[in-house]
């Protein structure tokens, strides 16, 4: 079965982002090989965004992950040169799982995690923790009431402070 996987960046005080969306405190920790990044890229074969973090995207230039299939999440909006989807988020990535091909990544943002997590559809979470505090932002995870057990699989630093914390869910 493929894996459904959140491989991200957070700050050292949890969040994706700052209340606007901008991602600046990011811009000096960009050797993106270093914390591997392409070799993630290479092993999964579609994403799956939320319609904020792919508005988001969209000002950054970005219009889809190359050599992926893109899938984005939205009630409301197309976009082209992605696949809109219009049903439940849960129940798709639940088939998708399910299908052949290689691991899925979740791109985001916080919604779609809180979805995929609660539902038991998310297998792995990759912390890329970043030692930045910004105070205040969009929370890796939408605020909810819940207990998710994750076990540890893997813990890297690196010389510029990051830290890469890989966890295994157990609802998956």
């Amino acid at each position: 079965m493929r894996k459904i996987i959140a491989y991200l960046a957070t700050s050292a005080d949890g969040f994706i982002a700052r209340p606007d969306g901008a991602v600046d405190w990011l811009d000096p920790f960009t050797d993106v090989e270093q914390y591997g990044m392409t070799d993630f890229y290479n092993s999964i074969d579609t994403v799956l965004l939320g319609r904020k973090t792919y508005e988001k995207g969209l000002e950054f230039g970005q219009t889809s992950y190359v050599g992926k299939t893109n899938y984005v999440f939205s009630r409301t909006a197309k976009f082209p040169g992605v696949e809109t989807i219009a049903t439940d988020a849960l129940e798709f990535a639940r088939h998708l799982r399910a299908g052949e091909g290689k691991d899925i990544w979740a791109v985001g943002g916080a919604e779609l995690f809180g979805v995929l997590l609660d539902g038991g559809a998310l297998d792995a979470l990759v912390l890329h923790v970043v030692p930045v505090l910004i105070g205040e932002g969009i929370p890796l995870l939408k605020p909810t009431r819940r207990t998710t057990a994750m076990k540890l699989t893997s813990v890297k630093g690196f010389t510029d402070g990051v830290v890469q914390l890989e966890y295994a869910l157990s609802g998956a």
